[in-house]
């Protein structure tokens, strides 16, 4: 019965967070929403901090279609006008509102590009997936403001400093949630385990 009450509990708070109409017009013009390119990522930002100012836990926002190969200035060229002027809303709007501090944000993908044209069975698929090297940036939530750490080789194929296993990246922001890595361990299968799979090392470089 409890688990059927916060269910319902759940479902009557939606309606109301998702009615972007109680936000002022100069709230919805700061994210982009009702124009182009940004209306539809720009009411995904505004819903993320209407979720956070509710205390939601955890919030993902995704944008699709940078898996891109080639031609890559028209293509990101035509994504980056889609989600920066919302995301720079989203942050802005935290910062006013007492938030930021308290909220961790980080945006990645899965992975880098290659500089080469990916050429696999002698065809060429244009930049490839690049585990060796990726950016992800880190706003509020305890991190460094305007900091670069680490960096790649001259043509951007290889990480060179500061290079970390994504384990660390993982154990890192752990930390910035207040939260051990090594003492998040369950027993299964016969023997013990913990979210980052082996551990890691933390990148506190990375943390104010």
């Amino acid at each position: 019965m409890e688990s059927y009450e916060l269910t319902f509990r759940m479902q009557m708070q939606v309606p109301g967070i998702l009615d972007l109409r109680q936000e002022t017009a100069a709230v919805k013009d700061a994210y982009g929403i009702g124009r182009e390119p940004t209306n539809a990522f720009g009411r995904k930002c505004l819903l993320a901090r209407r979720l956070i100012e509710k205390d939601v836990r955890f919030v993902q926002l995704f944008h699709a279609t940078w898996d891109s190969h080639d031609f890559l200035a028209r293509a990101h060229g035509n994504l980056i006008p889609q989600v920066d002027q919302p995301i720079a809303a989203l942050i802005n709007d935290l910062k006013e509102r007492g938030l930021l501090d308290e909220t961790l944000i980080v945006c990645c993908g899965e992975f880098g590009r290659s500089p080469d044209n990916g050429i696999r069975g002698g065809i060429a698929y244009g930049r490839d997936h690049n585990p060796k090297a990726m950016t992800v940036w880190f706003a509020g939530g305890g991190v460094k403001a305007g900091h670069t750490i680490g960096g790649t080789d001259e043509i951007g194929a290889e990480a060179v400093e500061q290079v970390h296993h994504v384990r660390d990246l993982h154990v890192t922001m752990l930390r910035l949630l207040g939260l051990d890595d090594n003492r998040l361990t369950y027993f299964h299968g016969g023997r013990y385990k913990q979210l980052s799979q082996f551990g890691g090392q933390v990148i506190e470089e990375l943390i104010a």
